[in-house]
């Protein structure tokens, strides 16, 4: 086993493990509540499927960006949410039911929503661009609906265990996610450094600013929910990204280290705007204190 083979092993792992500790905290109910709430779903499917594709398309189209960052933007605007998001979303005071049934939802979705997209772009963009269907459901299956419905299986005969171990796997799962993670970043850091510049930041900026403020727009009328859309919208499964660009462009090397590059800028804008709306409204209430007091 190469060293490579084994850093990949042991991120798929911490994936899965993180998801069956979710499920071990979680129902079926919950994981399945967007299919019976379709007014929700509706919006989560126009703000991610529809409106961040086409962004994608247009940057790609329109601005003179390295050819990888054009290949990670369009990868990246078609693929579902990641499964480590439920945890970024609850730090954000999205509830179980939204959350956990948006991660389900748009990983079903995607089995058709991806290669139904592909074969839309390609026409538009004049390349052969596709994704088997069945390349999805794997990636789907092995990173969210397998361990989810493990965990929650689980939790059903063992409740009183399960509540015990979620705790233990999540940690398990966060060690062995920076295990994995911190390598890959150091091998990654050259040929990220080799995008900067033309415009590549910028453009990864703005789509994951944009993923911001169309999910919060299409997010409904209750705060917690517009929230937890604006992350989603603006984080995308980078497993399923990277399958689709190796697919279409296999010799196309600086693809992944875009799709990485894209991970934290997305991770720090998605920090910098929720710091910005905790003291907006922070701000706007000790407004309200000082008006009350001043009446």
């Amino acid at each position: 086993m190469t060293l490579q083979t084994l850093i990949l092993f042991v991120l798929k792992t911490s994936i899965a493990l993180d998801t069956l500790g979710l499920g071990l905290r979680s129902t079926f109910a919950e994981a399945t509540s967007l299919f019976r709430r379709p007014a929700d779903l509706g919006r989560a499917f126009v703000s991610m499927n529809v409106v961040m594709p086409l962004f994608a398309l247009a940057l790609a189209m329109t601005f003179n960006i390295h050819p990888a960052v054009k290949i990670a933007l369009v990868a990246l605007s078609v693929s579902p949410v990641p499964p480590l998001f439920p945890h970024r979303a609850f730090k954000a005071g999205g509830r179980e039911n939204y959350t956990l049934g948006l991660l389900v939802a748009l990983a079903l979705l995607a089995i058709v929503v991806i290669p139904v997209t592909m074969e839309i772009f390609g026409p538009l963009t004049s390349l052969p661009l596709q994704m088997p269907a069945r390349s999805i459901v794997s990636l789907v299956l092995n990173t969210v609906l397998l361990p989810l419905s493990a965990g929650i299986a689980l939790r059903l005969l063992a409740p009183g265990f399960a509540q015990r171990a979620a705790r233990w796997i999540v940690i398990l799962a966060s060690v062995l996610l920076v295990l994995s993670v911190v390598p890959v970043l150091f091998v990654s850091a050259r040929a990220i450094l080799s995008l900067m510049g033309n415009g590549t930041v910028l453009s990864l900026a703005a789509f994951s600013l944009l993923g911001l403020g169309t999910g919060y727009l299409f997010g409904g009328p209750e705060p917690e929910n517009r929230r937890v859309l604006a992350l989603a919208t603006s984080s995308r499964h980078p497993a399923i990204a990277v399958a689709i660009a190796q697919t279409n462009f296999p010799n196309q090397k600086l693809a992944t280290p875009a799709i990485v590059l894209y991970l934290i800028i997305s991770i720090i804008s998605g920090i910098v705007t929720g710091v910005a709306a905790k003291r907006g409204n922070a701000g706007s209430t000790a407004s309200e204190v000082e008006t009350r007091k001043a009446a």
